[in-house]
């Protein structure tokens, strides 16, 4: 009996290691699960960058669609989003805010005068523990929050137009129409 195990044993746990793999790589690293889908955006209240005096809080996010996009000056993909959002911004379509993560309070400012502002308020959240309590992987994130303060969708990575057309105004579209 000793023998069979001694043999079977590692080509069994080689055969479970090797589905988990091939699994593993069938998963598309854009598509993270977020625990925080159809639940209330966490509380939070982070000193705006561009008002000082002035706080960001979850409050703000009550009463209209919005998205809420997770960035850093020395995030090179934020800065290649950066103008998809000036484009989201003009469109009017939602209303921008944003949570600048881990970063430096002069620096933010600068990157937003040379980029543009395109954010309605801008959170700083210099510890990271808000990112923390939204589940934040990294920069950039945007999250898709509704009238209600709840999040509808969570997208890692930068933005694009076809992100923009193809998943987040038909998203958009169905809150309006209360398909969601």
């Amino acid at each position: 009996m000793f023998r069979y195990w001694r043999y079977h044993l590692p080509l069994a746990v080689f055969l479970l290691l090797a589905v988990f793999l091939w699994r593993g790589l069938q998963l598309d690293p854009h598509k993270i699960p977020s625990t925080l889908i159809n639940k209330p955006v966490p509380k939070f209240d982070l000193p705006d960058i561009m008002v000082p005096g002035k706080s960001f809080t979850q409050q703000q996010l009550l009463g209209e669609i919005s998205l809420v996009n997770v960035w850093a000056t020395w995030c090179t993909a934020c800065q290649q989003e950066h103008p998809i959002l000036l484009d989201i911004a003009r469109d009017s379509k939602v209303k921008l805010y944003a949570i600048d993560y881990k970063d430096e309070l002069t620096e933010a400012k600068n990157w937003l005068a040379q980029y543009g502002n395109p954010f309605l308020a801008i959170g700083f959240d210099a510890t990271g523990q808000t990112a923390i309590d939204w589940g934040v992987y990294g920069t950039p994130e945007t999250f898709l929050i509704d009238s209600q303060g709840i999040i509808r969708y969570k997208h890692v990575g930068p933005l694009t137009k076809q992100v923009w057309q193809h998943t987040l105004l038909p998203i958009i579209n169905k809150l309006r129409t209360g398909a969601i």
